[in-house]
């Protein structure tokens, strides 16, 4: 716990202040996201008590999100879809607990308490894991485009809260059960279906489903119960008294609009005009902002679109998955991939060889 401060530990007197960079940063999000951006800011308090919530209440937006009624599209293999995004709204982040499961007890971990954070709400809209995956891989693009994130899940920077429920069609929505903290793609698609088959089978032996927050656990791959989840009226919301309202101008929101970076769905499409790439390719290449900005660079040196396509999204995709690494973790340079190619392209070497010196890039990064 070195990352700590008053505010954050709690203590009695210390007051906490708005961060500015997150009113920016949430409105960014409204606008990629085609979010209602509303002008007066109000803060709430969230109370219950928790370990790692050390003023046993948590600061953020109830009556007054910042931004409502948003959407993102996305397409899986059951088609195209609308996700309707309810809010996006400003809080401060809880501490961390760490059980030990030998031990019986647990460790807090206080240093991202009090770190301001927006939460994206989406209304239930997603009708299966792959859905849920695809729209969670849709915002995290969007997020690393427009900077608001560096998205790297594994560290927590991006994390989802779960609901899952299941009925039968043409009936109303079942109980929903949340599963909070999910920090990779993998985990979120094993959790919901797990759940999902979970709750139907508690259903057809003639069980309820209760309305609570249950842990995953990655290595077993099941869920566990941790407590029942509370409603709205459990919190005791009220405004906050430390902080003011805020107004924002009009000119403040069409300034940062004006500002935003190509988002991923314009830039796939200037892919398709600009390089005569397939959608395919331009949807894969453009998932990853790291992997579309290298993609660019590397095409600027070696005017080959298509080929610096074909060997990012086959064989380095592949080295990366087998690596179990990230885009932005390749070892070797735009400059040293392009290098290789037009090597390819004279004819001074050919595709097989050019794979070995693809996976020396990776071991050994140099002069191709």
């Amino acid at each position: 716990n070195t990352q700590c401060c008053p505010v954050c530990t709690g203590m009695p007197g210390a007051l906490p202040v708005l961060n500015q960079k997150v009113v920016e940063y949430a409105i960014r999000m409204g606008h990629a996201t085609g979010c209602k951006i509303h002008t007066l800011l109000k803060q709430d308090r969230k109370n219950y008590y928790y370990p790692d919530l050390p003023c046993a209440y948590q600061i953020t937006q109830l009556n007054h999100p910042i931004c409502t009624n948003g959407c993102v599209s996305i397409k899986t293999s059951a088609g195209a879809r609308d996700i309707r995004i309810k809010q996006i709204h400003m809080e401060e982040d809880a501490g961390k607990l760490n059980h030990d499961e030998f031990g019986g007890g647990a460790l807090v971990d206080f240093n991202r308490a009090g770190v301001p954070l927006i939460e994206i709400v989406s209304e239930p809209d997603m009708r299966s894991a792959k859905e849920a995956e695809e729209y969670l891989k849709k915002l995290k693009s969007i997020l690393e485009y427009i900077e608001v994130s560096d998205c790297k899940m594994q560290e927590g920077s991006i994390r989802a809260d779960v609901n899952v429920s299941v009925h039968k069609i043409g009936e109303p929505f079942g109980t929903r059960t949340e599963m909070k903290n999910i920090n990779s793609f993998r985990s979120l698609v094993r959790l919901i279906e797990y759940e999902t088959e979970r709750q139907i089978e508690v259903i057809e032996n003639g069980g309820i489903i209760e309305q609570e927050t249950r842990r995953w656990d990655d290595v077993s791959g099941k869920t566990f119960s941790m407590r029942s989840k509370e409603d709205a009226q459990d919190y005791r919301y009220f405004p906050d008294p430390d902080l003011v309202e805020i107004r924002i101008s009009e000119e403040y929101i069409k300034n940062i609009k004006d500002n935003l970076p190509e988002l991923p769905e314009i830039r796939k499409k200037r892919y398709i005009e600009e390089f005569s790439l397939s959608e395919k390719d331009s949807n894969m290449l453009t998932n990853s902002k790291y992997l579309s900005n290298m993609f660019e660079q590397t095409e600027k040196i070696c005017k080959n679109a298509k080929a610096v396509a074909n060997w990012l999204l086959s064989d380095v995709s592949r080295i990366l998955n087998e690596k179990e690494m990230e885009p932005e973790q390749i070892p070797f340079t735009e400059e040293q991939l392009a290098k290789m190619i037009i090597l390819i392209d004279k004819g001074t070497i050919s595709s097989a060889i050019a794979k070995k010196v693809l996976e020396e890039l990776f071991e050994n990064p140099r002069d191709p």
